[in-house]
C-alpha cells in the first residue's frame, strides 16, 4: 500500500505536497518523494525513511514550481532500496514522472513486452516502474510534438488495454499538466478536489480526502473506476472515462485497517463505516454467546479503537483504554520484514495493569493477519492480570494472499489459512475469538454507499477480482514477497535519478 498526491496551483506546491504526504504517512512508512516542475525542469528528491526524515530546509527550497507530485512508498515485493523509491521519472517522451499506488499482477509479461516490443529498459524490480513505461509507450507511438487532451487519455486507454491489477497513478507531464486515473475495478482509492483562488483555481489528487481537507481543497469525488483526470499546468480540469469496461470492487481492506477514519472513500465515511463494524461484531457476540461474562473492552490501537467503542456500546459493558501506544514506533503490519514486526510489538504498547486486573476482558482488533502481534498481545493482558482474555476481530479470517497491494501474499505466514477458527484461538492464546461474518463486514461497508454493488474481498474469501490468478501465479508471488525474500537487498541495481536534490 503507498500514498499518492498530486496538485496543479498558482504558488509554489513543494510545501504543501510535504505537508499531505505527512497525513498519508500512515499508508507507507519505507520511503518517500516529491518531484515538482518548474518551467519544463524536473526538481526530484526521494530516499528511504519517513517523510520528516527525507527532506531537510535545504531539499525542500531546491524543489521549486507551481506543480508536482508526491508518494509514500509501502513495499509489498522485492527489496527496499532507495532505488525503489518513488516518483519514477522517464525522459521520453516529454518528461513523464510517476507515483503509483497498487500492484500490477501482469508484471512480468508487461516487462517482457516493454523490453522486446517498445524497446524500453527497466532498471528496478517495481511494477510501478513498469507501468510508467508502458504509458510513456503509449503516449509516444502517437508520434507527436505537441500533446493535446485527447492524446493524453488515448494513452491511458492503452495502459487498461495492457495493464491487469489495481492501480492509482498520478503522472506529471514535464510543461504540460498532471494526470490521475484509476484501475478499470476502482480498486484502489483516489480523489481529486478544488481550491478556488482569486487568481484562478488550484486542483489536487491524493489517495485519501484527509489530504485534500488539510490543505483547503474542496473534494469534488472520486476518480472513478477506468477514468482519467487531466489538469493542464494553467489550471484546466479535464475527465474522460478511458475503459472499455468497468466494475466497480473497492478493496475493503482500505475500510477495515488502512484508511484514516476522517477520509470519505467512494462516498462511504471510513469512520462510519468501522462504526457498523462494531455493531456488526456486537451482534454476533449477543446472538452467538447471549450468557457471555465480558467485564470490559478495550481497543488494540489505533484503527480498532472505533469498531471496540460501538461493540462496548451494544453490548452495554464498560470500554477502557487498556494500552498506551508509543506514537514514535511505526505502525507494525507495515514494516517489512517479521523479525522487524516482532521487536516493535514489544516496544510498542504497554499496558495499563488497573484496566486487566481480575477482569474478564474483550480485546477488539481491526484483523489477524500472521498471528504474531495478537498473541503478544494476548501475553500482555494476562501479564497485567486478566482473569480471561477474549479477542474480537472487526474482520473475517484473512486466510488468503492478497495481490493488490497489500503485504500479506504469502499464505503459510497467514495464521488463519488451512486453520479452523478454534485453531487460531488456540494459537493466538485466547479463551474465546470471535470474528467477523464477511457478510456483515460487506453490509457494514456499502451502507454507506448501496451504488457499490462488490467489493474485493480476496483475503477473506479467494475469490480474485480481475480473473487473471491461479496457483502458479500465486506460487511465483509467494517465493518473491514472503519475509524471507524481503530481506535481501538487491546491491546491482544500477541508479538512475533526475536532479536528485540532496
Amino acid at each position: 500500500m503507498c500514498g499518492i498526491a498530486a496538485i496543479v496551483s498558482r504558488r509554489a506546491v513543494n510545501q504543501e505536497l510535504y505537508d499531505a504526504l505527512t497525513v498519508l504517512q500512515h499508508r507507507g512508512q519505507d520511503a518517500a518523494g516529491i518531484v515538482t516542475c518548474e518551467n519544463g525542469r524536473l526538481h526530484l528528491r526521494k530516499d528511504n525513511g519517513l517523510t520528516r526524515d527525507v527532506f531537510n530546509e535545504a531539499q525542500m527550497l531546491k524543489l521549486r514550481g507551481t506543480m508536482g507530485i508526491a508518494h509514500v512508498r509501502y513495499p509489498t515485493a522485492g527489496c527496499t532500496s532507495s532505488a525503489e523509491a518513488q516518483p519514477f521519472y522517464v525522459n521520453s517522451p516529454f518528461g513523464l514522472t510517476l507515483a503509483h499506488n497498487g500492484n500490477l499482477t501482469n508484471s512480468e509479461k508487461l516487462k517482457n513486452e516493454v523490453f522486446v516490443e517498445d524497446l524500453r529498459h527497466i532498471n528496478t524490480d517495481s511494477d510501478s516502474e513498469v507501468l510508467l513505461n508502458v504509458f510513456a509507450h503509449e503516449l509516444q507511438s502517437q508520434n507527436k510534438l505537441h500533446l493535446s487532451v485527447a492524446d493524453v487519455f488515448a494513452a491511458v486507454s492503452g495502459v487498461h488495454r495492457r495493464c491487469r491489477g489495481a492501480y492509482a497513478v498520478v503522472i506529471m507531464i514535464a510543461g504540460y499538466g498532471i494526470l490521475g486515473f484509476r484501475d478499470p475495478h476502482g480498486i484502489r482509492p483516489i480523489v481529486f478536489g478544488e481550491r478556488k483562488t482569486e487568481q484562478g483555481s488550484d486542483f489536487m489528487i491524493a489517495s485519501e480526502s484527509v489530504a485534500l481537507n488539510l490543505l483547503d481543497f474542496k473534494l469534488i469525488r472520486d476518480i472513478a473506476p477506468g477514468e482519467a483526470v487531466f489538469i493542464e499546468e494553467s489550471g484546466k480540469l479535464h475527465t474522460r472515462q478511458c475503459a472499455e469496461r468497468t466494475d466497480h470492487c473497492p478493496c475493503i481492506f482500505e475500510f477495515v485497517y488502512f484508511a484514516r477514519p476522517d477520509s470519505i472513500i467512494d462516498n462511504i465515511s471510513v469512520y462510519k463505516a468501522r462504526l457498523r463494524m462494531g455493531a456488526k461484531l456486537a451482534e454476533k457476540v449477543l446472538r452467538e454467546w447471549p450468557d457471555h461474562d465480558i467485564d470490559v473492552v478495550i481497543p488494540i490501537p489505533d484503527t480498532s479503537r472505533t469498531a471496540a467503542l460501538q461493540m462496548a456500546n451494544v453490548l452495554q459493558v464498560k470500554f477502557r483504554e487498556g494500552f498506551m501506544k508509543n506514537r514514535y514506533i511505526g505502525r507494525t503490519f507495515i514494516m517489512p520484514g517479521q523479525k522487524k514486526r516482532e521487536k516493535s510489538v514489544k516496544h510498542k504498547l504497554n499496558a495499563i495493569d488497573l484496566e486487566f486486573k481480575g477482569k474478564n476482558v474483550l480485546l477488539v482488533d481491526d484483523s489477524v493477519v500472521r498471528g504474531t502481534t495478537s498473541a503478544q498481545i494476548i501475553q500482555m493482558a494476562r501479564d497485567a492480570g486478566a482473569k480471561k482474555v477474549y479477542f474480537a476481530s472487526a474482520a473475517p479470517p484473512v486466510r488468503y494472499p492478497n495481490v493488490y497491494g497489500i503485504d500479506m501474499p504469502a499464505a503459510h505466514e497467514l495464521i488463519a489459512h488451512n486453520r479452523t477458527e478454534q485453531e487460531v484461538c488456540a494459537a493466538i492464546g485466547a479463551d474465546r475469538l470471535i470474528y467477523q461474518e464477511l457478510d456483515d463486514l460487506i453490509d457494514a461497508v456499502r451502507k454507506g454507499n448501496p451504488d457499490i454493488e462488490h467489493f474485493d474481498t480476496s483475503c477473506f474469501s479467494n475469490h480474485y477480482i480481475t480473473g487473471d490468478i491461479d496457483e502458479v501465479y500465486l506460487e511465483r508471488v509467494e517465493s518473491l514477497r514472503n519475509d524471507s525474500a524481503q530481506t535481501q537487498q538487491n546491491s546491482d541495481n544500477f541508479i538512475l535519478e533526475i536532479q536528485n536534490c540532496d
